[in-house]
């Protein structure tokens, strides 16, 4: 087992193997007046992101605002137990999803989803190998950063097993956006999807018990992440524990928007509050291979969903939007509208199941990469 790398999200306690000569300024945390200019900047943003309709437009905006805030201030971070709860809170989110419908989906048709997610993990692992050997990015960060799917997941994950988590953050956002673009300029060859969106109840009043349940099992999964010291734990544990409780029927998972939000922020503020000058520049230098290593692994998607519309009789729109590697929010969006007709269980279990993989597979793959890489 690797020992445990520091989690606190401290730009003067990171500790990983940086390419790009990363300087941490002395310990401070900013004054109050710094930190409103940051939560003003950030809504400013995220109300802008919103209006394009972008994915994750409140954690683009948090870490956006963050890297401004970081260039021009410097010395501030996000204390390490709110960055831990965000990441309970995401894990809890995407237990949501893990119902058994789709898990029976999955089990019932598992050759065509084993095939589909092993295809797509190959091919972004062999593109991440390509990055890493023509030197692009370090093996570790290569690896996390082309993982096609989860893209704060896989960013606040790779940190902990010492990958450059602003580098992967650059790559995997940039992806995020490109795919989900594409997967609505698709949809949108078999119909209208401009409704699907639906009004986000910001102020609506949750279920009390249901959001006490909810927190008292983040409570107990950060405790034993604290014991057991083992990376990706803050967010593993609970997305596993809130998916068996509510499938055995012991538990409702209950989320306000609002709630989700200030994890989104605390997850966007925790990455930007690290970029500096030198990490921008080396990003710079390699957007050009990163956006070229993003259209090969669509061209890959798409070539894939070809197969399952030839082979698995599954209709066109459904296996493009099960292959997209990456933008799930967006995907679920669009297969979810009344104006389209797709295959729902099938899309969402294929993004599911390719997403539970590359978590379990993908720290072996990158220390696997690094070592052959001779980090």
């Amino acid at each position: 087992m690797e020992s445990e790398t520091p989690r606190d999200v401290r730009p003067d306690t990171q500790i990983s193997a940086d390419p790009v000569g990363f300087r941490p300024p002395p310990p401070r945390n900013g004054s109050p007046l710094r930190w409103a200019g940051l939560a003003a900047l950030s809504f400013v943003l995220v109300a802008l992101l919103e209006l394009t309709g972008l994915p994750a437009a409140i954690l683009l905006g948090a870490m956006v605002a963050g890297i401004v805030a970081a260039l021009t201030n410097g010395g501030m971070y996000v204390p390490r137990l709110p960055y831990l709860v965000a990441q309970a809170l995401i894990g809890c989110m995407i237990a949501r999803t893990l119902e058994l419908p789709v898990l029976q989906e999955i089990a019932r048709d598992w050759p065509v989803f084993a095939g589909g997610v092993l295809s797509v993990i190959l091919a972004s692992a062999l593109l991440g190998w390509s990055l890493a050997r023509l030197k692009v990015l370090p093996g570790s960060t290569a690896i996390w950063g082309s993982s096609p799917g989860a893209a704060q997941v896989m960013t606040f994950m790779s940190e902990e097993f010492g990958a450059d988590m602003r580098l992967v953050a650059f790559m995997q956002f940039t992806r995020v956006i490109i795919v989900a673009g594409l997967a609505a300029a698709v949809a949108r060859i078999w119909a209208d999807t401009s409704g699907a969106g639906a009004p986000v109840p910001w102020f609506e009043a949750p279920d009390w018990a249901n959001l006490a349940a909810t927190l008292a099992v983040v409570a107990v999964c950060l405790v034993l992440h604290r014991l057991l010291k083992v990376p990706a734990l803050a967010f593993v544990l609970p997305m596993i524990a809130c998916a068996v409780l509510q499938d055995l029927g012991l538990l409702t998972i209950e989320l306000p928007p609002l709630l989700l939000a200030v994890a989104y922020v605390a997850i966007g503020w925790g990455i930007g509050l690290r970029f500096d000058k030198q990490v921008l520049r080396h990003a710079a230098r390699a957007t050009p291979r990163i956006l070229l290593s993003i259209f090969m692994l669509v061209a890959v998607c798409c070539g894939l969903a070809g197969l399952l519309v030839i082979f698995a009789d599954v209709d066109p729109l459904t296996a493009y939007l099960a292959m997209s590697p990456g933008g799930a929010d967006t995907v679920a969006i669009i297969a979810a509208s009344p104006n389209v007709s797709v295959d729902v269980p099938f899309v969402m279990a294929m993004q599911i199941a390719r997403f539970l993989l590359i978590v379990a597979t993908g720290p072996a793959l990158a220390r696997f990469v690094s070592r052959r890489m001779g980090e």
